[in-house]
């Protein structure tokens, strides 16, 4: 049995923008009230005694209107109790505890799941927001792309194939030697732009919860419409839906120890609540797949897994009671790899993948460039002469290719080794030298 969001979403045009609307009363939050009472009983549980401010912003909504509400119900009910007031500060100000029969009801829901943190957003608003916040309304131009990669230097072909691989906002195909820039390329492109968006903590599917918002790949940035944090905050309401948080369009990067089960919905056997996967963490931003061909599931079986959701821009996942649900993917996937793509999947695969560039090595005009910046930005004074010999010695000599980040680390080897020895870190032979042997070993 598939879960269909809402058919609002189908309506709904993507990149037209979104925040959050205000929450009034209970209604407005998608959720029953006998679940956001279990909710509120379960944090109360765990908690001990609170304030209905600090309900609120724990359960992530507005005193007035809906917790409240929930409190006075759960009080009627004598599931909760009032143990002491402030006079003139209202009951937002009284400090409530847990009754004898609100724990057996907090256990009893704490049975079906131990999810007890701000009240998740039903899942076809999840999917609305997606939609409007979609990343394809942001168009990449030219002069958008240089000053994004502006720190990075790039055969001119290798630029003009990433911006329209970029506004494609399906996927990137990466491939060439490693060293050169595949990840910087991809980080960058991570940063571009300056439009935030907005993300719930969690989502209500069917009641079950899916965890969203992760502090590890999602950053934080203050948001002008949110009521401001600390002691009596959501007392009069919010000016917006305080259970999404505003973030940087994510970028998230995962590398060998990816597997197919962390492309799902992951269950939490103990606490009974679910995590979102990467790609549903990334939507609207990138998801950038390193050393790809090096996780611990063959290629060919990623890319089967992708087919639907790159082709199609939605991803079915799988809860535990093996229902299946729809969910949005608007995620610009990058596969980053040093192997040779024949070794990794065949022709029918490869055009799947709608862009395919390859960063190759730097030319010695480029090598040269990097070398300069990279010098002058850790203080080491630069020398043409000096990377002449570098280059005649250690590279033209040994028949060894030029990589991108060589010049980075050959100059950190060149400031340990002056560090030790308390001399000037410079590009003389003696330096160069050393730095180079520490540095490469010939295979």
């Amino acid at each position: 049995m598939t879960v269909v969001p809402a058919r609002q979403k189908r309506k709904t045009q993507p990149g037209i923008g979104f925040t959050p609307p205000p929450i009034t009363r209970i209604e407005d939050t998608g959720l029953s009230q006998l679940w956001l009472q279990d909710l509120a009983l379960k944090i109360l549980y765990f908690q001990g005694y609170m304030s209905g401010f600090e309900m609120s912003e724990s359960i992530a909504l507005p005193f007035a209107g809906v917790v409240e509400h929930i409190l006075e119900a759960l009080k009627r009910e004598k599931f909760v109790e009032v143990k002491s007031s402030q006079m003139g500060l209202g009951e937002g100000a009284y400090l409530y505890a847990i009754t004898v029969a609100g724990i057996a009801r907090a256990r009893e829901a704490l049975d079906r799941s131990q999810y007890a943190g701000p009240a998740p957003v039903p899942l076809d608003s999840y999917y609305e927001a997606v939609i409007r916040q979609s990343r394809k309304s942001n168009i990449v131009t030219s002069r958008i792309m240089r000053q994004t990669l502006n720190d990075l230097i790039l055969a001119e072909k290798t630029f003009n194939q990433i911006g329209p691989a970029v506004n494609s906002g399906a996927s990137i195909f990466m491939y060439g030697p490693p060293g050169n820039g595949k990840t910087s390329i991809a980080r960058a492109l991570g940063m571009m732009g300056e439009q935030n968006i907005y993300i719930p903590f969690a989502i209500d599917i069917a009641g079950q919860v899916v965890t969203i918002f992760d502090s590890v790949n999602h950053d934080l940035v203050q948001d002008e419409d949110a009521t401001p944090k600390g002691t009596g905050s959501l007392r009069a309401g919010s000016r917006r839906d305080p259970r999404w948080v505003k973030i940087k369009r994510p970028f998230i990067m995962v590398g060998g120890e990816l597997t197919l089960e962390g492309l799902d919905l992951v269950f939490d056997d103990v606490n009974k609540f679910y995590e979102a996967p990467f790609q549903v963490k990334a939507n609207g931003g990138i998801l950038l797949i390193d050393d790809f061909g090096r996780q611990q599931v063959r290629p060919r079986d990623l890319l089967n897994r992708w087919i639907v959701p790159l082709e199609n821009r939605i991803d079915y996942l799988t809860l535990h009671t093996g229902r299946k649900v729809e969910m949005p993917f608007d995620v610009l996937v990058i596969f980053s790899t040093n192997l040779p793509p024949r070794d990794l999947v065949d022709e029918a695969f490869l055009r799947r993948l709608r862009h395919k560039i390859e960063i190759g090595d730097p030319s010695y005009e480029d090598f040269r460039e990097i070398f300069k910046r990279v010098a002058e930005g850790k203080k080491i004074p630069y020398n043409d002469q000096s990377l002449a010999y570098l280059l005649q010695e250690w590279y033209i000599k040994r028949n060894r290719k030029l990589r991108a980040n060589h010049p980075r680390d050959l100059c950190d080897q060149i400031l340990d080794i002056s560090r030790y020895l308390s001399v000037e870190a410079t590009m003389d032979r003696e330096l160069l030298d050393r730095a180079a042997e520490a540095y490469f070993v010939d295979l």
